[in-house]
Protein backbone atom coordinates (compact mmCIF):
# COMPACT_ATOMS: atom_id res chain seq x y z
CA UNK A 1 0.00 0.00 0.00
CA UNK A 2 1.38 3.45 -0.42
CA UNK A 3 1.52 6.22 1.92
CA UNK A 4 2.71 8.81 0.14
CA UNK A 5 0.91 11.80 0.61
CA UNK A 6 -1.81 12.66 -2.00
CA UNK A 7 -0.24 15.31 -4.69
CA UNK A 8 -1.98 18.97 -3.30
CA UNK A 9 -4.13 19.97 -5.57
CA UNK A 10 -3.22 23.27 -7.85
CA UNK A 11 -5.52 26.28 -8.98
CA UNK A 12 -4.38 25.35 -12.48
CA UNK A 13 -5.53 22.06 -12.41
CA UNK A 14 -9.17 22.77 -11.17
CA UNK A 15 -9.72 25.87 -13.94
CA UNK A 16 -8.26 23.21 -16.32
CA UNK A 17 -10.56 20.29 -15.28
CA UNK A 18 -13.92 22.56 -15.28
CA UNK A 19 -12.79 23.86 -18.92
CA UNK A 20 -13.22 20.54 -19.88
CA UNK A 21 -16.37 20.13 -18.30
CA UNK A 22 -17.80 23.41 -19.56
CA UNK A 23 -16.88 22.46 -23.00
CA UNK A 24 -16.83 18.42 -23.12
CA UNK A 25 -13.86 18.22 -25.09
CA UNK A 26 -10.08 18.46 -24.28
CA UNK A 27 -9.25 20.31 -27.55
CA UNK A 28 -11.68 22.85 -27.44
CA UNK A 29 -10.69 23.50 -23.41
CA UNK A 30 -7.10 23.45 -24.66
CA UNK A 31 -8.60 26.50 -27.25
CA UNK A 32 -10.00 28.14 -24.61
CA UNK A 33 -7.11 28.07 -22.06
CA UNK A 34 -4.57 28.97 -24.63
CA UNK A 35 -2.68 25.20 -24.28
CA UNK A 36 -1.94 22.31 -26.34
CA UNK A 37 -4.59 19.32 -25.68
CA UNK A 38 -1.57 16.94 -24.51
CA UNK A 39 -1.11 19.61 -21.35
CA UNK A 40 -4.88 19.37 -20.44
CA UNK A 41 -4.95 15.48 -21.00
CA UNK A 42 -1.58 15.76 -18.68
CA UNK A 43 -3.50 17.93 -16.22
CA UNK A 44 -6.50 16.08 -15.59
CA UNK A 45 -4.15 12.67 -15.37
CA UNK A 46 -2.08 14.13 -12.37
CA UNK A 47 -5.45 15.31 -10.95
CA UNK A 48 -6.92 11.90 -10.96
CA UNK A 49 -3.91 10.48 -10.19
CA UNK A 50 -4.01 12.44 -6.99
CA UNK A 51 -7.37 12.30 -6.15
CA UNK A 52 -7.00 8.76 -6.65
CA UNK A 53 -10.44 9.06 -8.66
CA UNK A 54 -11.86 9.31 -11.83
CA UNK A 55 -13.60 12.22 -13.08
CA UNK A 56 -14.01 12.21 -16.35
CA UNK A 57 -15.85 9.29 -18.67
CA UNK A 58 -13.44 9.57 -22.41
CA UNK A 59 -14.96 8.06 -25.45
CA UNK A 60 -13.48 8.97 -29.12
CA UNK A 61 -16.26 11.37 -28.94
CA UNK A 62 -17.42 12.81 -26.25
CA UNK A 63 -16.22 13.44 -22.60
CA UNK A 64 -18.40 13.10 -19.28
CA UNK A 65 -18.14 13.76 -15.96
CA UNK A 66 -18.31 10.81 -13.39
CA UNK A 67 -19.95 10.91 -10.04
CA UNK A 68 -16.62 11.77 -8.39
CA UNK A 69 -16.41 14.05 -10.91
CA UNK A 70 -20.07 16.24 -9.71
CA UNK A 71 -18.81 16.06 -6.36
CA UNK A 72 -15.27 18.48 -7.40
CA UNK A 73 -17.08 20.79 -9.66
CA UNK A 74 -19.29 22.24 -7.38
CA UNK A 75 -16.94 22.56 -4.54
CA UNK A 76 -13.94 23.63 -7.77
CA UNK A 77 -16.36 26.42 -8.67
CA UNK A 78 -17.00 27.84 -5.29
CA UNK A 79 -12.86 27.51 -4.67
CA UNK A 80 -11.39 29.05 -7.43
CA UNK A 81 -14.19 31.84 -6.71
CA UNK A 82 -13.04 32.88 -3.52
CA UNK A 83 -9.57 32.34 -4.95
CA UNK A 84 -10.23 35.00 -7.58
CA UNK A 85 -12.42 37.15 -4.84
CA UNK A 86 -9.67 37.17 -2.42
CA UNK A 87 -6.82 38.19 -5.49
CA UNK A 88 -8.86 40.85 -6.70
CA UNK A 89 -9.75 42.41 -3.12
CA UNK A 90 -5.70 41.94 -2.10
CA UNK A 91 -4.42 43.53 -5.22
CA UNK A 92 -7.06 46.26 -4.73
CA UNK A 93 -8.92 45.41 -8.20
CA UNK A 94 -11.80 47.52 -7.26
CA UNK A 95 -10.01 50.48 -9.46
CA UNK A 96 -7.77 48.10 -11.24
CA UNK A 97 -9.21 45.19 -12.34
CA UNK A 98 -7.08 42.16 -13.55
CA UNK A 99 -7.84 38.22 -15.32
CA UNK A 100 -10.03 36.70 -17.61
CA UNK A 101 -13.82 38.20 -18.37
CA UNK A 102 -16.05 35.98 -19.87
CA UNK A 103 -19.06 38.37 -21.77
CA UNK A 104 -21.43 36.92 -23.71
CA UNK A 105 -24.15 38.62 -26.04
CA UNK A 106 -26.30 38.69 -29.15
CA UNK A 107 -25.26 39.43 -32.52
CA UNK A 108 -26.02 42.94 -33.69
CA UNK A 109 -26.14 44.46 -30.34
CA UNK A 110 -22.65 42.61 -29.43
CA UNK A 111 -21.38 43.99 -33.16
CA UNK A 112 -22.72 47.78 -32.72
CA UNK A 113 -22.32 48.37 -29.15
CA UNK A 114 -20.81 45.66 -26.94
CA UNK A 115 -17.70 45.04 -28.83
CA UNK A 116 -16.88 48.98 -29.23
CA UNK A 117 -17.66 49.17 -25.55
CA UNK A 118 -15.51 46.39 -24.35
CA UNK A 119 -12.90 47.72 -26.43
CA UNK A 120 -12.87 51.06 -25.13
CA UNK A 121 -13.04 48.92 -21.34
CA UNK A 122 -9.92 47.45 -21.86
CA UNK A 123 -8.22 50.24 -23.20
CA UNK A 124 -8.32 51.89 -19.57
CA UNK A 125 -7.88 48.81 -17.61
CA UNK A 126 -5.07 47.08 -19.39
CA UNK A 127 -4.61 44.24 -16.67
CA UNK A 128 -8.23 42.79 -18.00
CA UNK A 129 -8.80 40.36 -20.65
CA UNK A 130 -11.92 39.90 -22.04
CA UNK A 131 -13.59 37.03 -24.15
CA UNK A 132 -16.33 38.09 -25.94
CA UNK A 133 -19.01 35.74 -27.37
CA UNK A 134 -21.77 36.30 -29.34
CA UNK A 135 -25.15 34.05 -29.76
CA UNK A 136 -27.98 33.56 -31.30
CA UNK A 137 -29.78 32.33 -28.25
CA UNK A 138 -29.90 32.53 -24.90
CA UNK A 139 -27.16 31.34 -22.86
CA UNK A 140 -27.11 29.82 -19.48
CA UNK A 141 -24.59 32.56 -17.90
CA UNK A 142 -23.40 30.02 -15.18
CA UNK A 143 -23.43 26.71 -16.58
CA UNK A 144 -21.40 27.78 -19.67
CA UNK A 145 -19.30 29.97 -17.72
CA UNK A 146 -19.48 33.31 -18.64
CA UNK A 147 -19.03 36.01 -15.96
CA UNK A 148 -22.11 38.16 -17.57
CA UNK A 149 -23.96 38.26 -20.02
CA UNK A 150 -25.00 42.07 -21.70
CA UNK A 151 -28.58 41.24 -23.37
CA UNK A 152 -31.62 42.91 -24.56
CA UNK A 153 -35.19 41.96 -23.09
CA UNK A 154 -36.60 42.02 -19.43
CA UNK A 155 -37.07 38.60 -19.26
CA UNK A 156 -34.21 37.18 -16.68
CA UNK A 157 -34.17 34.01 -14.73
CA UNK A 158 -34.80 34.80 -10.63
CA UNK A 159 -31.69 33.05 -10.00
CA UNK A 160 -29.38 35.64 -11.97
CA UNK A 161 -29.05 38.88 -11.02
CA UNK A 162 -29.33 41.61 -13.15
CA UNK A 163 -28.65 45.19 -13.20
CA UNK A 164 -30.22 47.77 -16.08
CA UNK A 165 -27.95 49.40 -18.06
CA UNK A 166 -29.63 51.60 -20.24
CA UNK A 167 -33.99 51.67 -21.21
CA UNK A 168 -34.57 50.61 -24.44
CA UNK A 169 -37.93 49.51 -26.14
CA UNK A 170 -38.84 47.51 -29.99
CA UNK A 171 -41.27 49.28 -32.10
CA UNK A 172 -42.95 48.51 -35.45
CA UNK A 173 -41.66 49.98 -38.25
CA UNK A 174 -41.51 49.71 -42.08
CA UNK A 175 -40.04 51.54 -45.36
CA UNK A 176 -42.23 54.05 -46.99
CA UNK A 177 -42.11 52.22 -50.19
CA UNK A 178 -44.02 48.89 -48.50
CA UNK A 179 -46.41 51.15 -46.87
CA UNK A 180 -47.51 53.04 -50.14
CA UNK A 181 -47.46 49.32 -52.15
CA UNK A 182 -49.49 47.57 -49.30
CA UNK A 183 -50.96 50.39 -46.83
CA UNK A 184 -50.32 51.02 -43.04
CA UNK A 185 -52.02 49.25 -40.81
CA UNK A 186 -54.41 50.77 -38.29
CA UNK A 187 -54.49 48.14 -35.49
CA UNK A 188 -52.77 44.82 -34.81
CA UNK A 189 -55.45 42.78 -35.95
CA UNK A 190 -54.35 43.96 -39.34
CA UNK A 191 -50.80 42.69 -38.87
CA UNK A 192 -51.95 39.24 -40.15
CA UNK A 193 -52.78 40.55 -43.64
CA UNK A 194 -49.08 42.04 -43.98
CA UNK A 195 -46.06 40.77 -45.00
CA UNK A 196 -43.76 40.95 -42.15
CA UNK A 197 -39.86 40.49 -41.33
CA UNK A 198 -39.76 38.03 -38.31
CA UNK A 199 -36.56 38.16 -36.36
CA UNK A 200 -35.85 34.77 -34.59
CA UNK A 201 -34.47 36.98 -30.46
CA UNK A 202 -32.83 35.28 -28.07
CA UNK A 203 -35.35 35.69 -25.70
CA UNK A 204 -38.72 35.25 -27.88
CA UNK A 205 -40.96 32.64 -29.41
CA UNK A 206 -40.01 32.68 -33.15
CA UNK A 207 -43.04 34.53 -35.07
CA UNK A 208 -44.73 35.36 -31.86
CA UNK A 209 -44.57 39.33 -31.02
CA UNK A 210 -45.53 40.49 -27.50
CA UNK A 211 -46.39 44.26 -27.44
CA UNK A 212 -48.00 46.99 -24.94
CA UNK A 213 -49.78 49.64 -25.84
CA UNK A 214 -53.49 50.63 -27.37
CA UNK A 215 -55.19 51.13 -30.32
CA UNK A 216 -56.27 54.25 -31.67
CA UNK A 217 -59.58 55.00 -29.74
CA UNK A 218 -58.82 52.51 -26.30
CA UNK A 219 -58.71 54.36 -23.46
CA UNK A 220 -55.98 51.78 -21.44
CA UNK A 221 -52.97 49.99 -22.51
CA UNK A 222 -53.06 46.23 -22.53
CA UNK A 223 -50.64 43.57 -23.65
CA UNK A 224 -51.36 41.60 -26.78
CA UNK A 225 -49.59 38.48 -28.48
CA UNK A 226 -49.85 38.60 -32.22
CA UNK A 227 -48.66 35.50 -34.53
CA UNK A 228 -47.23 37.26 -37.63
CA UNK A 229 -45.88 35.67 -40.74
CA UNK A 230 -44.34 36.65 -43.86
CA UNK A 231 -41.84 35.40 -46.62
CA UNK A 232 -38.39 35.99 -44.86
CA UNK A 233 -36.98 35.89 -41.44
CA UNK A 234 -33.59 35.67 -40.06
CA UNK A 235 -31.69 34.70 -37.05
CA UNK A 236 -29.62 38.18 -37.30
CA UNK A 237 -30.99 41.53 -36.76
CA UNK A 238 -28.74 43.30 -39.37
CA UNK A 239 -29.99 41.31 -41.92
CA UNK A 240 -33.57 41.49 -41.00
CA UNK A 241 -33.14 45.48 -40.73
CA UNK A 242 -31.57 45.79 -44.24
CA UNK A 243 -34.42 43.89 -45.62
CA UNK A 244 -36.87 46.32 -44.35
CA UNK A 245 -35.56 49.32 -45.64
CA UNK A 246 -36.14 47.29 -49.29
CA UNK A 247 -39.71 47.37 -48.16
CA UNK A 248 -40.13 43.37 -47.53
CA UNK A 249 -42.10 43.86 -45.04
CA UNK A 250 -43.05 45.23 -41.54
CA UNK A 251 -40.48 44.94 -38.54
CA UNK A 252 -40.06 44.51 -34.86
CA UNK A 253 -36.32 45.95 -33.61
CA UNK A 254 -34.75 47.86 -30.91
CA UNK A 255 -34.40 51.39 -30.84
CA UNK A 256 -31.03 51.13 -30.51
CA UNK A 257 -30.45 49.68 -34.06
CA UNK A 258 -32.90 51.35 -36.03
CA UNK A 259 -32.37 55.17 -34.93
CA UNK A 260 -30.65 56.32 -38.03
CA UNK A 261 -32.97 54.95 -40.64
CA UNK A 262 -35.82 56.42 -38.54
CA UNK A 263 -33.92 59.80 -38.21
CA UNK A 264 -33.32 59.30 -42.38
CA UNK A 265 -36.39 58.23 -43.21
CA UNK A 266 -35.76 55.18 -44.39
CA UNK A 267 -37.79 53.33 -42.16
CA UNK A 268 -41.03 54.86 -40.43
CA UNK A 269 -43.34 54.09 -37.71
CA UNK A 270 -46.04 51.79 -37.59
CA UNK A 271 -48.57 51.36 -34.90
CA UNK A 272 -46.84 53.79 -32.68
CA UNK A 273 -48.98 53.23 -29.93
CA UNK A 274 -47.53 49.80 -29.46
CA UNK A 275 -44.08 48.88 -28.21
CA UNK A 276 -42.04 45.79 -26.39
CA UNK A 277 -40.06 46.87 -23.60
CA UNK A 278 -36.74 45.89 -23.96
CA UNK A 279 -34.37 47.40 -21.92
CA UNK A 280 -30.11 46.24 -21.54
CA UNK A 281 -29.30 44.22 -18.68
CA UNK A 282 -25.65 42.94 -16.85
CA UNK A 283 -26.82 39.81 -16.16
CA UNK A 284 -25.03 37.57 -14.07
CA UNK A 285 -24.55 34.63 -11.54
CA UNK A 286 -25.06 35.02 -7.25
CA UNK A 287 -21.85 33.55 -7.31
CA UNK A 288 -20.12 36.86 -8.96
CA UNK A 289 -22.13 38.83 -6.88
CA UNK A 290 -18.73 40.45 -5.16
CA UNK A 291 -16.49 39.64 -7.80
CA UNK A 292 -14.50 43.40 -8.10
CA UNK A 293 -13.67 42.47 -11.94
CA UNK A 294 -17.64 42.06 -12.95
CA UNK A 295 -18.37 45.05 -10.35
CA UNK A 296 -15.86 47.48 -12.40
CA UNK A 297 -17.15 46.23 -15.79
CA UNK A 298 -20.86 46.68 -15.26
CA UNK A 299 -20.27 50.13 -13.79
CA UNK A 300 -17.89 50.62 -16.84
CA UNK A 301 -21.01 49.22 -18.93
CA UNK A 302 -23.68 51.39 -17.57
CA UNK A 303 -21.96 54.65 -17.38
CA UNK A 304 -20.98 54.41 -21.43
CA UNK A 305 -24.58 53.34 -22.11
CA UNK A 306 -25.80 56.20 -20.14
CA UNK A 307 -23.40 58.50 -21.68
CA UNK A 308 -24.18 57.14 -25.09
CA UNK A 309 -27.95 57.57 -24.79
CA UNK A 310 -27.97 61.23 -23.37
CA UNK A 311 -25.57 61.94 -26.47
CA UNK A 312 -28.53 60.35 -28.73
CA UNK A 313 -31.38 62.53 -27.00
CA UNK A 314 -29.36 65.92 -26.46
CA UNK A 315 -29.10 65.64 -23.30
Amino acid sequence: MNNAPARLLSNDDLRVFLAVVRRASFAAAAEDLGASTAYVSKRIRLLEAGLGVRLLHRTTRTVAVTEDGERLLFRAQRVLDEVDALVQDVAATRSQPRGLLRISTSFGFGRNVVAPAVSRMVERYPQLQVRLEVFDRLVDVAGEGFDLDVRVGDEIAPHLIARRLAGNHRMLCAAPAYLARRGAPRSLAELAAHDCVVIKERDHPFGLWRLRGADDGASLPAERVVKVVGTLSTNHGEVAVRWAEEGRGILLRSVWDIGPQLADGRLVPVLPGWRQEANVWAVYPSRLETSAKVRVCVDYLHDLFMERKAEETGG
